[in-house]
Formats: C-alpha cells, structure tokens, sequence
C-alpha cells in the first residue's frame, strides 16, 4: 500500500523545503505528478494504522499553516 500526500502551501506558512524535511522525518519521499509525497507501507496497513499515520502528518504540520489531503490505495 502506498500514502499519497498531496500539500497547499501558504505565502505565510513554512516553505516547501520546511515542510519536505518534516514529511521525511517520518518517512515520505518527494513525488511528481499528482501528488507531491509518497509514504510506502512496504505491506498493506489497516485503516487504524492509516489513520494514526493521518494523526503523525497533523502533528508535524501544525504550525506551518499549510493544508493537507492524504489518500491511501
């Protein structure tokens, strides 16, 4: 299973290289495309460790005053 990350940025919030080097820390890689990070489960997750992975991201953007919207498949 893989996390697709897909991120708005504020003119008044951290900067994209801020924010990669936070999303890294806990495990996502730069994507291009669609979207732009990639958490690889490396196994399929249940949905509580999805949403607990959802609680890590909020956790480590709050305060960067950028929006989020995950999607798992």
């Amino acid at each position: 299973m893989k996390t697709y990350l897909s991120v708005w940025f504020n003119a008044n919030g951290d900067t994209p290289s801020q924010v990669t080097m936070k999303l890294e820390k806990i495990g996502f890689k730069v994507a291009q495309g669609n979207y732009d990070y990639i958490y690889d489960w490396g196994r399929k997750a249940d949905i509580e460790e999805v949403i607990m992975l959802g609680d890590k991201i909020q956790k480590v953007l709050n305060g960067s005053n950028v929006l989020f919207k995950m999607e798992t498949i």
